[in-house]
């Protein structure tokens, strides 16, 4: 999971430099090294350098994703979908070329601008070959507007029927395998598992909701604000939670980022977490794991681990932006110490009253400067990167395995792990 990872196998590197880490050497110190071939570019902070060729709606998309306002595997989806939307509906074929030749290579820049700043979730690759797919199918005869609005149309219809209505059809199916006194545990904030608890709500059914949430993003905060001002039972707790969360669990309810071809769930870094200790609850009841998802998230890769492909997210990430605060200020103990004998040594003299007065006065005064200084406590890992034997790792993402998988749940029915590459195949002929 996210946060410190000691030097370990990078000890030698980072001995023999201690004196000399300047410039570049003391950034690649930083990065971790098993995960060193996921560093590659760093994201984009702002759109100085973007290409005059980018459309100013996929120049917000990009920064909007960067900062995770747009986060979700389907949002992002849907919202490159719309922008690309815009960008062919101000687009003009050039003189001496044709729409479908030149728009293939003119929706290249916007999406080289999209990766830069984030890379590209598996639903948004999908979404791309698809609306590419369907440029290359005009006839290069057809009037401009005329193709232009057959691109809209698509768009439009890819959206409705591989996110809107799949969402829905997903969130009934799982809705129905929700029953009266279920614990439902879930992790971070799936749109599509929100949707589905919201309508088994709806349907009248009573049970409770267990929301586990890690660090940096806290995507689960918005669910469990969500759920709770529905009228919902909601539990929220952390991972390192997750052994008390899980005790009452009845059944697990997983979102996705992708789901693989030899049946491996792809999703936020700490999913794999949640489905393994379901299955080795202590007990010996295993929990049952279903998994949400849309067929536009599957792909053909194969994902044998969260190592070989991974995101790497900034690791000041993990640093808290606000500094700490300390509730209680309690006073400072030498401070109370030292007053409570003075005012033992005032009160057994004859100017007790006065002494012991001064020693409260005094111990107020320490609990005060105690409280000031508590509450601007800075955050341990900061200046992390001035800590010789120290990295942080922010991987976005990790890899469970499919036998800790029991159902995967689309729009076209619920299935085992094992036959994700069938519907694949069966969802991209269509």
């Amino acid at each position: 999971v996210s946060g410190a990872v000691p030097a370990g196998g990078l000890e030698k590197s980072a001995g023999s430099g201690s004196g000399e880490n300047k410039g570049g050497k003391k950034a690649d110190d930083k990065n971790v090294a098993v995960f060193g071939h996921l560093y590659g570019q760093q994201r984009r902070t702002t759109v100085a350098g973007a290409g005059k060729e980018v459309h100013p709606a996929v120049l917000a998309l990009g920064l909007q994703m960067r900062d995770y306002v747009v986060c979700g595997s389907s949002a992002r989806c849907v919202a490159t979908l719309l922008a690309f939307k815009r960008v062919i509906e101000a687009y003009t074929t050039p003189m001496g070329t044709s729409l479908p030749r030149h728009l293939t290579t003119y929706l290249s820049h916007q999406i080289t601008y999209l990766s830069t700043c984030r890379p590209l979730s598996i639903s948004q690759g999908n979404a791309i070959r698809a609306l590419k797919l369907a440029i290359s199918s005009i006839d290069p005869s057809t009037p401009e507007a005329e193709a232009k609005a057959f691109l809209g149309e698509f768009i439009d219809s890819f959206i409705r029927e591989k996110i809107t209505v799949a969402d829905q059809v997903i969130a009934s199916s799982a809705a129905q395998k929700i029953q009266d006194g279920d614990v439902i545990v879930t992790f971070a904030g799936s749109s599509i598992v929100k949707q589905t608890l919201l309508l088994a709500h709806k349907q009248g059914k009573k049970f409770r909701v267990s929301i586990i949430d890690s660090r940096p993003l806290f995507e689960g905060k918005s669910l469990a604000r969500t759920l709770a001002n529905a009228g919902l039972d909601v539990q929220y707790s952390l991972v390192h939670g997750i052994s008390h969360a899980i005790k009452a669990a009845s059944k697990v309810f997983l979102g996705a980022h992708a789901m693989t071809s030899n049946g491996r769930l792809y999703s936020r870094v700490g999913t794999a977490l949640v489905a393994m200790s379901a299955k080795e609850r202590a007990g010996g009841v295993e929990v049952p794991v279903i998994v949400c998802c849309e067929t536009v998230k599957f792909t053909d890769r194969v994902a044998l681990d969260s190592i070989v492909v991974n995101e790497i997210a900034d690791a000041d990430e993990l640093i808290t932006a606000e500094p700490m605060q300390q509730l209680t200020g309690l006073p400072d103990p030498a401070a109370v110490t030292v007053s409570t004998a003075d005012a033992k040594k005032g009160g057994s003299g004859g100017g007790g009253g006065k002494s012991a007065a001064a020693a409260a006065a005094a111990a107020a005064n320490a609990a005060a400067e105690s409280n000031t200084l508590a509450q601007n406590v800075s955050s341990p890992l900061t200046g992390w990167k001035e800590s010789a034997n120290l990295q942080l790792l922010n991987i976005m993402y990790d890899v469970t395995p499919a036998e800790y998988v029991d159902m995967v749940v689309t729009e076209m029915g619920s299935l085992p792990p094992s036959a994700v590459p069938i519907v694949h195949r069966m969802s991209t002929n269509l």
